[in-house]
Protein backbone atom coordinates (compact mmCIF):
# COMPACT_ATOMS: atom_id res chain seq x y z
CA UNK A 1 0.00 0.00 0.00
CA UNK A 2 1.38 3.59 -0.72
CA UNK A 3 1.40 5.78 1.95
CA UNK A 4 2.36 9.26 0.16
CA UNK A 5 -0.07 11.88 0.42
CA UNK A 6 -2.04 12.53 -3.33
CA UNK A 7 -2.05 15.52 -4.75
CA UNK A 8 -5.34 17.30 -4.90
CA UNK A 9 -6.56 18.99 -8.03
CA UNK A 10 -8.33 22.51 -7.87
CA UNK A 11 -10.55 24.84 -10.00
CA UNK A 12 -8.82 28.52 -9.67
CA UNK A 13 -11.39 31.15 -10.68
CA UNK A 14 -9.55 34.74 -11.36
CA UNK A 15 -12.43 36.63 -10.37
CA UNK A 16 -12.49 35.46 -6.57
CA UNK A 17 -8.82 35.80 -6.56
CA UNK A 18 -7.57 39.41 -5.04
CA UNK A 19 -5.26 40.97 -7.75
CA UNK A 20 -1.42 41.77 -6.41
CA UNK A 21 -1.03 45.45 -7.38
CA UNK A 22 2.62 45.73 -9.76
CA UNK A 23 2.76 49.52 -9.75
CA UNK A 24 2.68 51.37 -13.17
CA UNK A 25 -0.81 50.09 -14.07
CA UNK A 26 0.08 46.65 -13.58
CA UNK A 27 -1.71 44.35 -11.55
CA UNK A 28 -1.49 40.05 -11.44
CA UNK A 29 -3.76 37.44 -10.24
CA UNK A 30 -2.16 34.30 -8.95
CA UNK A 31 -3.46 31.22 -10.22
CA UNK A 32 -1.96 27.98 -10.09
CA UNK A 33 0.75 28.19 -6.89
CA UNK A 34 2.21 26.50 -4.01
CA UNK A 35 -0.82 27.03 -2.33
CA UNK A 36 -3.11 25.31 -4.52
CA UNK A 37 -0.46 22.06 -4.19
CA UNK A 38 1.73 22.83 -7.88
CA UNK A 39 5.49 21.39 -7.04
CA UNK A 40 6.90 22.27 -10.42
CA UNK A 41 5.20 25.20 -12.02
CA UNK A 42 3.22 28.31 -11.21
CA UNK A 43 1.14 30.63 -13.77
CA UNK A 44 -1.08 33.48 -13.43
CA UNK A 45 -2.81 36.42 -14.86
CA UNK A 46 -1.21 39.87 -15.32
CA UNK A 47 -3.58 42.73 -16.44
CA UNK A 48 -2.14 46.21 -17.61
CA UNK A 49 -4.04 49.63 -17.62
CA UNK A 50 -3.51 51.32 -20.75
CA UNK A 51 -0.13 52.69 -21.35
CA UNK A 52 1.02 50.42 -18.38
CA UNK A 53 4.50 48.64 -18.76
CA UNK A 54 6.34 46.54 -16.37
CA UNK A 55 10.40 47.21 -16.00
CA UNK A 56 12.89 45.37 -18.13
CA UNK A 57 13.79 41.60 -16.14
CA UNK A 58 15.37 37.91 -16.17
CA UNK A 59 14.08 35.09 -14.41
CA UNK A 60 16.22 32.41 -13.23
CA UNK A 61 13.77 29.75 -15.57
CA UNK A 62 11.77 29.27 -18.38
CA UNK A 63 8.34 31.60 -18.97
CA UNK A 64 5.81 31.89 -21.72
CA UNK A 65 3.43 34.32 -21.87
CA UNK A 66 0.07 33.88 -23.96
CA UNK A 67 -1.34 37.28 -24.71
CA UNK A 68 -5.48 37.19 -23.38
CA UNK A 69 -6.61 40.17 -24.37
CA UNK A 70 -5.48 43.92 -25.97
CA UNK A 71 -2.64 44.41 -28.05
CA UNK A 72 1.04 44.42 -26.42
CA UNK A 73 4.38 44.86 -27.34
CA UNK A 74 7.31 42.63 -25.99
CA UNK A 75 10.62 43.58 -25.75
CA UNK A 76 13.03 40.72 -25.56
CA UNK A 77 16.95 40.87 -25.63
CA UNK A 78 16.42 44.34 -26.91
CA UNK A 79 13.83 43.41 -29.86
CA UNK A 80 10.31 44.69 -29.46
CA UNK A 81 7.78 42.51 -30.83
CA UNK A 82 3.74 43.51 -31.79
CA UNK A 83 1.32 40.83 -30.17
CA UNK A 84 -2.39 40.26 -29.98
CA UNK A 85 -4.60 37.92 -28.55
CA UNK A 86 -3.64 33.95 -28.21
CA UNK A 87 0.20 34.86 -29.09
CA UNK A 88 2.52 33.41 -27.34
CA UNK A 89 6.03 33.86 -26.38
CA UNK A 90 8.63 31.55 -24.74
CA UNK A 91 11.94 33.08 -22.92
CA UNK A 92 14.75 31.06 -21.81
CA UNK A 93 16.10 32.20 -17.91
CA UNK A 94 18.25 34.93 -17.76
CA UNK A 95 16.99 37.04 -21.15
CA UNK A 96 16.23 39.92 -20.29
CA UNK A 97 12.12 40.99 -21.62
CA UNK A 98 9.34 43.11 -20.29
CA UNK A 99 5.41 43.55 -22.02
CA UNK A 100 3.98 47.06 -22.67
CA UNK A 101 0.57 48.55 -23.19
CA UNK A 102 0.54 50.43 -26.11
CA UNK A 103 -3.44 51.38 -26.31
CA UNK A 104 -4.18 54.22 -24.72
CA UNK A 105 -7.64 53.31 -23.99
CA UNK A 106 -8.05 49.60 -24.05
CA UNK A 107 -6.23 47.09 -20.96
CA UNK A 108 -4.70 44.27 -22.08
CA UNK A 109 -3.96 40.53 -19.72
CA UNK A 110 -1.73 38.04 -20.42
CA UNK A 111 -1.51 34.68 -18.99
CA UNK A 112 1.69 32.97 -17.61
CA UNK A 113 3.32 29.88 -16.90
CA UNK A 114 6.89 30.20 -14.71
CA UNK A 115 8.92 26.68 -15.19
CA UNK A 116 9.86 26.40 -11.70
CA UNK A 117 8.07 27.16 -7.98
CA UNK A 118 11.33 29.06 -7.40
CA UNK A 119 11.01 31.40 -10.08
CA UNK A 120 12.33 34.89 -9.11
CA UNK A 121 12.37 37.90 -10.69
CA UNK A 122 15.58 40.09 -11.35
CA UNK A 123 14.88 43.93 -12.47
CA UNK A 124 17.90 44.42 -14.94
CA UNK A 125 17.80 48.46 -14.33
CA UNK A 126 18.58 47.90 -10.17
CA UNK A 127 20.00 44.05 -9.73
CA UNK A 128 17.30 43.52 -7.06
CA UNK A 129 15.83 39.45 -7.18
CA UNK A 130 12.90 38.61 -5.69
CA UNK A 131 10.80 35.52 -5.38
CA UNK A 132 7.64 35.34 -7.31
CA UNK A 133 6.49 34.40 -3.78
CA UNK A 134 7.42 36.76 -2.32
CA UNK A 135 6.00 39.60 -4.79
CA UNK A 136 2.30 37.89 -3.97
CA UNK A 137 2.91 38.19 0.09
CA UNK A 138 3.63 35.19 0.11
CA UNK A 139 0.41 32.85 -1.02
CA UNK A 140 2.13 31.49 -3.65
Amino acid sequence: MNDTPRARAAILRPGEITPHDRGNGARTIPLVTRASGSTSLLNGITEFAPGAAIALHTHNCEESVMVLEGEAVVEIDGTAHRMGAGDTTWVPANLPHRFINTSETERMRIFWTYASIEATRTIVATGDTRSIDSERGGRI
